[in-house]
C-alpha cells in the first residue's frame, strides 16, 4: 500500500531554461542529465524512508566551526570553477571514487551528467579541486537563475582526510553568492539516517515537505551541526 501522499514522477527535457529550472527545484525536482525526477519515498535499508529536498538560504548561510575547519584544511587546494566537461582522468576519478559505496554504485559518471554536461539539459559548471596541480575533487553545479544545485561530486578516496563532500559544499555556496543566487540545493536526505545526513549540517537550510512546501529545517534530537 503506497504511503499517503506518495509521488513518483519524472519527464524527459533536453532544454530547460534558467528560471524553469529555479521553478523544478523549488518543487522537488532534480534531473540525472536528461531525466528529471521527484519522489517522496525510498527503500533504503530495507526500510521505506520519507525523501527530503533541502536547500540553502544563501542569505542566512553562515559556517559552523567543523566547516571553518574544512576550510582551513584545505587552504592548500586551488579551485577553478569552469563550463563542466567529462574527460579520460574525470571517469577514471569517478570509479575510483564510487568504490566507497556498498549500495547502488552507479555504473558512470554519465548515470548523472548529460553527454554535453556545460549546456544540456542547462548551464553547468564544475568546481574543479586541484592539489600541486593534481585534481583530486569535481563538483557539478547547476546555474538557475536566482538558485543553483549541485548534480554530483566526486573526489580522490585516498584525500577523504579532507572533508571534500563538505568542502565543495562550501565553494558551491560561495560562487553561488558571487552569482547574486537567493538559494542553493545541495541534494536531497531521507528523514532517518544515511549517508546524506552531512547534507543536513549547513545554517541556512531549509527542507521539503511533499504537502506543505519549504520550511526551516530543525536538527532532530542527537543531531549537530558542529
Amino acid at each position: 500500500m503506497k504511503p499517503t501522499g506518495f509521488i513518483n514522477e519524472y519527464f524527459l527535457r533536453h532544454q530547460v531554461e534558467p528560471s524553469e529550472m529555479d521553478k523544478l527545484w523549488a518543487r522537488g525536482w532534480r534531473h540525472f542529465g536528461e531525466y528529471f525526477f521527484r519522489y517522496s519515498i525510498v527503500r533504503h535499508q530495507g526500510r521505506a524512508e520519507t525523501v527530503i529536498p533541502l536547500r540553502i538560504e544563501l542569505s542566512k548561510f553562515v559556517p559552523s566551526r567543523s566547516q571553518k575547519r574544512a576550510l582551513s584544511r584545505n587552504r592548500d587546494l586551488n579551485i577553478v570553477v569552469r563550463p563542466s566537461f567529462i574527460d579520460e582522468f574525470k571517469q577514471q576519478l569517478f570509479h575510483r571514487h564510487k568504490r566507497r559505496f556498498n549500495h547502488n554504485v552507479p555504473d558512470t559518471i554519465f548515470d548523472f551528467l548529460s553527454g554535453n554536461p556545460a549546456e544540456t539539459p542547462c548551464t553547468n559548471r564544475e568546481i574543479a579541486v586541484f592539489s600541486e596541480g593534481r585534481l583530486i575533487g569535481v563538483s557539478f553545479l547547476d546555474i538557475g537563475k536566482t538558485s543553483t544545485s549541485s548534480v554530483y561530486a566526486i573526489f580522490e578516496p585516498e584525500e577523504s582526510k579532507r572533508s571534500l563532500g563538505v568542502f565543495m559544499i562550501l565553494q558551491a555556496i560561495q560562487h553561488s553568492r558571487e552569482l547574486g543566487c537567493r538559494y542553493y540545493y545541495p541534494g536531497y536526505a531521507y528523514r532517518g539516517t544515511s549517508f546524506y545526513d552531512y547534507k543536513k549540517n549547513f545554517a541556512g537550510l531549509e527542507a521539503y515537505n511533499w504537502q506543505t512546501g519549504w520550511h526551516p529545517y530543525q536538527l532532530d534530537e542527537g543531531e549537530t551541526d558542529e
